[in-house]
């Protein structure tokens, strides 16, 4: 007869635990670059968010795993999710035990909390397909071909011709040290589109975080000019560009396609298998620039449990009633919008 499984909580602080946690991760097929252990430290120390990361164990072996954070906020409600500011998410278990016993020890701690919903946040196939779900948005990932060449003629023409445009015009790509260029390029550009940004000592400790796993590409024009960026994450052999930015100027010099060339190019040297190009709402500019690499979209599985509430939240810019705050935003001096930003959008998660 085996042993029971054990229901346990990581602290941010216990290496030894986080080293077990992160080896896991790497080899469960269903773990993504979201359940590493450091995203506890960063969302507690960041944005003072409390986490809930939890592993089923057995026999003092690691079955299972679930990253959980709690958002409450009078203005957009009161949450446990897994995982906020991550794209994916949910259990990433070894069999149906470990897994259904993160979950009820989720949702015990979620109605403990007095949250209104609990949300988990799976890339591929649902695993309550009775509960609500988010079908705003979708994924876009894709092979990355052996050769970089076939990578290029992989690109449809009309892309293909963009990067051809950039390499054309001298441009330049250099993995940055800091996060200095890329917060100045990126928090310029949310700023036009009206939303706030996150705060600058989040992306540096991204950085700080998750070491060679995490990296900052700046493109420049011949003259030295930051005009894209981007912030991206490896993991296995997956390339994610997660973050990122561009100057108004980008556009007309095709600095944008040539960023994501040249990171498809370096992922492609580095052997890496799998570009993933991240989420995007549907119907929008950056959905439509994805499907032109002739990347095609892919659901996520966001499900809710709700408690507290009778619909899923739409805590998102497609919301009419964030239309008006949008249009102000975009009207803040820069500064001022950088330093109200960071206390706001630590509640959107």
């Amino acid at each position: 007869m085996s042993a029971p499984i054990r229901i346990a909580r990581l602290a941010a602080q216990d290496q030894a635990a986080s080293t077990r946690w992160d080896a896991f991760v790497q080899s469960c097929p269903q773990a993504t670059f979201f359940h590493r252990s450091g995203w506890l430290r960063i969302i507690e120390s960041v944005f003072g968010h409390r986490g809930f990361f939890l592993y089923a164990e057995r026999d003092g072996a690691i079955e299972g795993v679930l990253p959980l954070a709690e958002v409450k906020s009078r203005l957009f409600g009161h949450s446990v999710a897994s995982l906020p500011f991550a794209v994916y998410g949910g259990v990433a278990a070894l069999n149906d035990e470990a897994a259904a016993a993160l979950e009820a020890e989720a949702e015990k701690i979620a109605r403990g909390q007095g949250a209104e919903h609990l949300e988990y946040r799976y890339l591929g196939s649902a695993r309550h397909p009775d509960w609500p779900r988010q079908d705003l948005y979708v994924t876009f990932r894709k092979e990355i071909l052996p050769d970089e060449e076939a990578n290029m003629l992989a690109i449809p023409r009309k892309q293909r011709a963009m990067v051809r445009k950039g390499i054309k015009n001298e441009l330049r790509a250099q993995i940055d040290p800091n996060v200095d260029r890329f917060f100045d390029l990126y928090a310029d550009n949310v700023h036009r589109h009206g939303t706030p940004a996150m705060p600058k000592k989040y992306f540096q400790a991204l950085l700080d975080e998750f070491g060679a796993d995490a990296e900052v590409l700046t493109v420049t024009a011949p003259d030295g000019k930051p005009l894209s960026t981007v912030l991206t994450f490896y993991f296995r052999d997956e390339c994610l560009p997660y973050y990122a930015g561009d100057d108004e100027a980008a556009r007309d010099l095709a600095a944008n396609d040539f960023k994501y060339w040249e990171l498809m190019r370096r992922a492609c040297a580095r052997g890496l298998k799998v570009f993933d190009y991240g989420r995007s709402k549907q119907g929008t500019g950056p959905y439509a620039f994805k499907k032109n690499w002739g990347f095609e979209p892919q659901p996520l599985s966001y499900e809710y449990r709700l408690f507290k509430r009778d619909a899923i939240p739409q805590n998102n810019p497609n919301n009419p009633k964030y239309q008006f705050l949008i249009k102000t935003w975009r009207k803040l001096p820069i500064g001022v919008a950088n330093w109200l930003g960071p206390f706001i959008v630590k509640n959107l998660g």
